[in-house]
């Protein structure tokens, strides 16, 4: 039996355990990656679909993976994502291998000696508002590697512009020591493989060589090494090593380090020696500033209307607005036309999904239950358990949001409660989503499946 037929095998055995909204959720772009000595390596898309599975169905899938091959005695979760270009839905896949080659988006190579993409530079680096603190400590340590903020700890949301502001600062470190001065980048993702790959093969000299003789280290997503005992451990070391030498560390995550789950104390409090800073979502006019910066890139133009169009109706990430620029441009070159209003409209409700307008109190209440797996009797009763109060928040919170019902309705319908109670739970939840990266990715991934009824 392959890894596919045997993956299959493992899902019938899932299925039957989880929920079918989350069953399509986080399983459907789910594979075996490798399965050796015991361990299967499970690929998901994305680092959200990781750490939810991760967290949530670790048990059952090691239990369905045994059930199926005693000798599986662990499981491993990494980012193996498969995704495929936007395609406008009027367009035929042989429309698309077509213009393929017509459409001016340059192919960048990876960097094999820093494993940095020459995409991201400093010079295309939008700064505003909400990012111009990172940007200056970036810069304060371009001229001063190693002895100025650090280590650097950049955190923000989904989407709003870290990988590209530490990558950029590697490319710039390269371009001004003319290769003299060593950086590595890597994701938390690839350095726990690395590990992970070391221990197997009893080559930890390797790992520390590889890691420990550089001039400057960066490490994308480093909340994902929380919990992960043997990793925590080696980048202790490793974080140790090349500070004691002056040597300069970046890291970035999704959240602070005080908020990054079952990290040891002691890797929190080193994150926390250097200097810490924050990039919030983008406003209206760095979103337009990272449009024309795109374009310029691109050597393309569009109208200022298009362009103001797409800034104001995206919402929080630059992933989402890079994603409708892309598919606009993709029109453009297959159509050999300006993008109509309505044809922008459409791409951007593609993209930027609407709850349908049936959507009833019910069917959001039955769908918040379903995906935290308690049961709406959970939601609407008195327990202040946690992992009941966040459910029956959230609640409240989709159904302020989504359908505008009033408090005292809300309220009532989650267990006749005071209307206080719902207007309290609703700007908690609104406001912890813009700190709370898994909060808010939780609330993305319901209004996804809300959105597909």
């Amino acid at each position: 039996m392959d890894l596919n037929q045997f993956w299959e095998k493992a899902l019938g055995d899932i299925e039957l355990q989880v929920s079918k909204p989350n069953f399509v959720t986080w399983f459907k772009n789910s594979r075996v990656i490798d399965k050796q000595d015991g361990l299967v390596v499970i690929g998901l898309p994305n680092n959200f679909a990781k750490e939810w599975v991760e967290k949530k169905y670790d048990k059952v899938i090691l239990g369905s993976l045994r059930s199926l091959d005693e000798k599986v005695k662990k499981v491993e979760f990494i980012i193996h994502s498969q995704n495929k270009p936007l395609v406008p839905s009027n367009l035929s896949e042989k429309a698309v291998a077509d213009n393929e080659t017509q459409l001016s988006f340059t192919e960048f190579k990876i960097d094999p000696e820093t494993n940095l993409n020459p995409q991201y530079t400093l010079q295309s680096y939008a700064v505003g508002s909400t990012n111009e603190l990172a940007y200056a400590a970036i810069t304060a340590i371009l001229a001063s590697i190693g002895n100025k903020y650090n280590p650097l700890f950049i955190y923000g949301g989904v989407g709003v512009g870290k990988t590209h502001l530490i990558q950029a600062a590697g490319n710039e470190i390269k371009r001004k020591s003319k290769g003299n001065v060593k950086v590595r980048y890597v994701s938390s993702e690839k350095f726990t493989n690395d590990v992970i790959w070391a221990m197997r093969n009893k080559r930890m000299d390797t790992m520390k060589s590889k890691y420990r003789n550089v001039d400057v280290l960066i490490i994308d997503d480093i909340q994902f090494i929380g919990g992960k005992e043997k990793t925590e451990e080696e980048f202790f070391h490793t974080f140790n090593a090349l500070f004691e030498q002056n040597k300069q560390i970046i890291l970035s995550s999704d959240r602070s380090p005080k908020f990054i789950p079952v990290l040891e104390e002691r890797l929190s409090s080193r994150f926390e020696g250097g200097m810490t800073v924050d990039i919030s979502s983008p406003d209206f006019e760095l979103k337009v500033a990272v449009l024309r910066n795109k374009l310029e890139e691109k050597g393309i133009e569009l109208s200022n209307e298009v362009i103001n169009a797409i800034a104001s109706k995206t919402q929080k990430n630059l992933r989402e607005l890079e994603g409708i620029l892309n598919k606009v441009l993709f029109y453009k070159e297959v159509k050999k036309e300006e993008v109509s209003a309505k044809t922008l409209d459409q791409i951007i409700d593609n993209i930027v999904q609407k709850p349908a307008k049936t959507t009833s109190p019910d069917q959001i209440m039955k769908i918040v239950s379903n995906f935290f797996e308690i049961s709406i009797n959970d939601i609407i009763s008195r327990s202040r358990k946690k992992e009941i109060v966040e459910p029956r928040q959230v609640s409240i919170y989709l159904l302020r949001d989504i359908l505008g019902l009033s408090y005292p309705y809300i309220a009532d319908k989650l267990g006749k409660r005071d209307h206080t109670t719902a207007i309290y739970a609703y700007n908690k939840i609104k406001k912890e989503i813009l700190k709370n990266q898994m909060l808010n990715q939780k609330i993305i991934m319901i209004r996804d499946i809300i959105d597909k009824g």
